[in-house]
């Protein structure tokens, strides 16, 4: 019986592959996984892993970002340390609620991509946080 695509439907296009190397990119990292199998759509290129295979492919992705969490983690900590701040006043500068940046470094939360992006100019131009405070 032919396997229909999930993504484009077409009726004979997923084809077997076995033991291939797949990349994974997440925040400028990058991990290889090696002997995967499953099926891949001819049409479109869709590929479906085996459910081995997807699991296995799953977990490099989650320790991808577990290792960009604990990065930013480290780094959100550093920057306000460095500008003297405590996390409460942290908190109030980027509009958190007052345990905002103690979940943060703890790896409890992921902050917003502008909280993240603002202390990193602050790290670049400290002499902004007056401006701001």
């Amino acid at each position: 019986m032919a396997r229909r695509c999930p993504n484009c439907e077409a009726r004979k296009g997923m084809t077997r592959f076995e033991s291939e190397t797949f990349a994974i990119d997440h925040a400028g990292a990058t991990a290889t996984v090696e002997g995967l199998s499953g099926w891949r759509c001819e049409a479109c290129g869709e590929v479906e892993f085996d459910a081995a295979s997807a699991r296995r492919y799953a977990a490099a992705g989650d320790e991808l970002v577990r290792r960009e969490r604990e990065r930013q983690r480290k780094e959100i900590k550093r920057i306000r340390r460095k500008l003297g701040l405590s996390q409460v006043a942290a908190a109030r500068l980027t509009g958190g609620g007052h345990n905002a940046f103690s979940r943060y470094e703890r790896g409890d939360a992921t902050p917003m991509p502008a909280v993240v992006n603002l202390f990193r100019l602050l790290d670049k131009h400290p002499e902004l946080l007056k401006d701001l405070v």
